[in-house]
């Protein structure tokens, strides 16, 4: 039976966050990850809000960002996921901030 390395605590985390945003329904769990993946710039107008059968719900603060984000979104959905794990999230959806 082969051995794997140990993983770090940053390898690890992003996983247990998105087992927790699953779990509850509620993407706050996510938020470490969604800043990190999208940068500071645009983590000021979205954060995420629900993460549900693989949809993970961002709230953005117009509808030019809901508009720009959704043209990124299989970009966007790719690097989560390399994050995330595989098929983690599946599809996105971007809404206007109540």
């Amino acid at each position: 039976m082969a051995r794997r390395d140990p993983k770090t605590l940053d390898q690890l985390l992003p996983n247990v966050l998105a087992r927790l945003a699953e779990q509850s329904g509620k993407g706050r769990p996510l938020v470490p990850v969604w800043n990190a993946t999208v940068g500071p710039h645009i983590s000021k107008h979205t954060r995420p809000h629900s993460l549900e059968g693989g949809t993970l719900v961002i709230n953005v603060v117009s509808a030019e960002w809901a508009h720009t984000l959704s043209r990124q979104q299989d970009s966007l959905r790719e690097q989560l996921n390399t994050r995330l794990g595989p098929g983690a999230v599946s599809a996105l959806v971007f809404r206007l901030e109540e």
